[in-house]
């Protein structure tokens, strides 16, 4: 008996080795998208962001985007998007996207995929032969053949959205066999300043170690001596050379910024998926409305050459088509909603046909703020001069005050209804699909660390200027409107059945315009005095040493950094045209420092709302995939 149970017991032990042996013989093949964010030319520049997020731990994932951001940041002192804002799918030259390699962005063919031999340890030192075969189309068509070592990665290009079977070989059959199918997903942006990234050029602007500048007289005679400045060859503010050492964004019309929490959630998105592939388009622009923007041509922040001649739907629907045309077409009455929206009466919009137009996977959009005049309640809120604030009517627009704000408030909701219907019946988003529409709320400038605080009457970070100077009650009118804009877009989102993103609202307390390191600190990334040139001397550092993307306790830039990072400005002539000043140096001066970004959020407060609105984006792509299974 105890002879045949050992006989029993060996018997199985042989069976279960040879189970684990041939399972450790069976070989596999792994995969990923060579470049998974489709913006980016290079693959190199998308691995950068891969790596960084693969490399964080798990309590730091719990925030990817602000967590790689701020790892970035101590990698690149001027940013890290400078080495990549020109080698990208924005053709600024044609205001719309496309590579240089021709390859058709919109509506792709194939994608380049990277595959691997995985647990053939055998076939180590040979050569292996990989095997393309198209899943659709003919079955008799003729794979197509790479040959690598077996234990490196081969390089295959799989057609989309078709996909193919692959497989591997050395001597004698497959050892290996896959279906490959790309998942490719369209991430949409639409919006405003607070879209488009403003605040965060792609590359800041190069401030002079020993040069600075005077600006002549401000207010009450006030001197206006030894401000920072960047470099170069230039005579005077406004000779081309000075102009040739402007700040750069990938759009410079729009001042639209790889930082932007809309690029920064497509591309997470891109990352953290290795068979998924995000084709990803951002019209969003500073300065736009739902109007003025979504649906009507406007042609940016910034004077440019050749400004875009599309509004942003239309920008979107003809996307959709490429590489055909998508017609423009007449809308006499369709989104005038029986005249409470008068601007869109009228309209005329590009519009793919339904059958022809690429849906939308994702729709990003941040607008509503300049709608109600919001840039200018937090203008008014600043400046103690109500003079200064009329000279920059033609660049904040004319509303100004609480009680202006209101009616613009009311109007709000009946452009939310217009966008409505652009969006499904422009861009195609299905009905039963409206929460693929992400509406983006605004994060509280003013507000501290208790939730409740409004910031201090204070000059911190507004030295810039000497009509510059945080008045709490109109900072706290400016606060109590935001609370109003926040719940009219989530009664919106609700209504229309769009996805709204606002979990990042709480997360600016205490990081807002008036933050302040907590303790004692000598960085002069937390410093809030602008850098002044006093006999030869800097004070109280050397603006050279700026870095406009080093992590900060505030998530906004103040007018001092707004200065030291975009320092806007633009020709005399066009400032005498456009409006009518005196002091046109001065005048510079407030546009350097607000027209640069001032009271936008950093790159790392567009992080933070870029971690908000990815939950609920991966929501979104999960509901839907699951849709889609058999």
């Amino acid at each position: 008996m105890a002879s045949l149970l050992g006989r029993r017991v060996a018997v199985l032990v042989a069976a279960m080795a040879l189970l684990a042996a041939s399972q450790a013989r069976a070989a596999e093949i792994s995969w990923r998208v060579e470049n998974p964010f489709r913006l980016f030319l290079d693959p190199a520049d998308t691995h950068l962001h891969a790596n960084t997020w693969r490399a964080l731990t798990e309590v730091e994932r719990e925030q990817p985007i602000q967590s790689a951001e701020r790892v970035l940041a101590s990698l690149f002192p001027r940013g890290w998007a400078e080495a990549v804002f020109r080698k990208t799918c924005w053709d600024e030259e044609r205001n719309q996207y496309g590579c240089k390699n021709n390859r058709n962005y919109f509506n792709p063919t194939s994608h380049r995929v990277i595959v691997t031999l995985e647990a053939a340890p055998e076939l180590e030192g040979q050569r292996c032969e990989w095997r393309s075969t198209p899943l659709q189309g003919k079955r008799s068509a003729v794979p197509k053949v790479t040959t690598a070592p077996c234990g490196m990665e081969a390089v295959i290009e799989v057609p989309y959205p078709g996909g193919a079977r692959v497989s591997v070989r050395s001597e004698g059959p497959p050892v290996a066999e896959i279906d490959i199918a790309v998942e490719d997903i369209l991430i949409v942006g639409l919006g405003d300043s607070f879209g488009s990234g403003e605040g965060n050029p792609d590359m800041p602007v190069v401030l002079s170690r020993d040069r600075s500048i005077d600006y002549g007289r401000g207010p009450s005679g006030i001197e206006l001596k030894g401000y920072p400045t960047r470099v170069g060859a230039w005579k005077q503010i406004g000779d081309r050379k000075f102009f040739e050492q402007n700040a750069r964004w990938l759009d410079q019309a729009c001042h639209r910024s790889l930082y932007s929490h809309q690029v920064r959630v497509a591309l997470q998105l891109a990352i953290e998926n290795p068979h998924r592939a995000v084709t990803f388009a951002s019209y969003a622009c500073s300065g736009a409305e739902v109007t003025d923007g979504l649906f009507l041509v406007y042609k940016g922040s910034e004077w440019v050459p050749k400004p875009t001649e599309n509004s942003q739907i239309s920008a979107v629907a003809s996307a959709q088509c490429a590489p055909n045309d998508a017609p423009v077409q007449q809308f006499p009455v369709a989104y005038q909603l029986d005249g409470k929206v008068p601007e869109l009466n009228n309209l005329a919009l590009r519009r793919c046909g339904r059958e022809e137009a690429r849906r939308i996977d994702l729709l990003l959009v941040s607008i509503g703020g300049n709608d109600i005049g919001f840039a200018r309640l937090v203008a008014n809120a600043v400046l103690a001069d109500r003079s200064t604030l009329k000279r920059l009517g033609g660049w904040f627009g004319h509303i100004h005050g609480i009680a202006e704000a209101q009616p613009a408030i009311a109007n709000l909701e009946q452009r939310y209804k217009s966008l409505k219907r652009g969006v499904h019946n422009i861009l195609h988003v299905p009905w039963d699909e409206s929460d693929r529409v992400l509406l983006t709320a605004y994060p509280p400038i003013a507000i501290m660390a208790d939730g409740k605080t409004v910031c201090p009457d204070d000059r911190g970070g507004m030295s810039v200027y000497p009509e510059f100077a945080l008045n709490q009650e109109k900072a706290r009118e400016g606060e109590e409107l935001a609370e109003h804009l926040n719940a009219v877009m989530a009664k919106a989102a609700k209504e229309h059945g769009w996805t709204f993103a606002d979990a990042h609202r709480p997360l600016f307390n205490g990081h807002g315009i008036c933050a302040r390191a907590r303790g004692e600190t000598t960085s002069i990334h937390e410093e809030l005095r602008l850098p002044v040139n006093i006999d030869g001397e800097w004070t109280p550092y050397n603006p050279a040493d700026f870095q406009p993307y080093a992590p900060r306790t505030r998530w906004f830039r103040t007018p001092n950094d707004a200065y030291l990072t975009g320092h806007f400005h633009v020709s005399d002539a066009l400032a005498r045209q456009l409006q009518k000043v005196e002091r046109l140096l001065s005048f510079q001066l407030v546009l350097a420092s607000t027209y640069s970004g001032a009271f936008h959020p950093t790159a790392e407060g567009h992080a933070i709302i870029g971690d908000s609105v990815v939950i609920k984006a991966r929501e979104i792509l999960k509901k839907y995939q699951r849709r889609q299974l058999p």
